[in-house]
């Protein structure tokens, strides 16, 4: 299946809360889930349907990869990834989506959402270590260097992400160097750095029918 490309706020509103696809639009009155909180389409005004046990399950999973931009078959891989892993496989999951290159430009403040840091990644303008990577599902590994390419740091939209984000809190587990341009990956992710509504465990029993 293709990637989805129409309007991300529909999502939102499918979901029936903020999945900050937008980036710095759902922080203000604009955001659709605040100006219209019932779904998309035309039975968008109908009360939502009490779901399944397999239904709260499917949407976990869908809410999940909207919120990380994953497709259905590398989604299911990390899951797989996550299982054969010591530890607990839900929290292995989210550690591996966190781990994503996209992700982490997001989370270091260098972009507003992590659409908009899969194109920073996409286009070249992030560096590891010193070297360009292109792929956002690249996996970043404790001590690795994320930074803005010099050439890219001159560019309008950097300056404007790095203004707005001036105030930034980064998680924890990294740690953010706005006058340099760079970020460090100081240690994996824990549970409760993961500041997103998720319950894993839907997800796990999902895959585990």
């Amino acid at each position: 299946m293709a990637r989805y490309t129409g309007p991300s706020c529909r999502l939102c509103r499918q979901e029936g809360e903020k999945l900050f696809l937008k980036g710095e639009r759902c922080y203000t009155d604009k955001c659709a889930i605040e100006r219209r909180s019932y779904g998309p389409g035309e039975q968008g005004r109908g009360r939502r349907r009490k779901l399944s046990e397999f239904g709260l399950q499917l949407r976990e999973k869908q809410k999940v990869r909207r919120i990380y931009g994953v497709m259905e078959k590398q989604f299911r891989l990390y899951f797989e990834k996550a299982e054969r892993k010591p530890g607990i496989t839900g929290e292995n999951f989210l550690n591996l989506l966190e781990s994503r290159l996209d992700n982490v430009v997001y989370r270091l403040g260098f972009a507003t959402s992590r659409n908009e840091a899969r194109q920073f990644v996409r286009h070249g303008h992030i560096l590891v270590n010193g070297s360009r990577v292109d792929i956002p599902s690249y996996l970043v590994s404790e001590g690795d260097i994320i930074s803005i390419k010099d050439s890219s740091t001159s560019m309008k939209r950097f300056k404007e992400v790095l203004e707005i984000n001036e105030n930034y809190n980064t998680p924890s587990w990294l740690e953010s160097n706005f006058e340099k341009k760079e970020g460090k990956v100081l240690t994996d992710p824990n549970r409760e750095d993961i500041d997103i509504q998720i319950n894993e465990q839907l997800i796990v029993e999902f895959y585990s029918k």
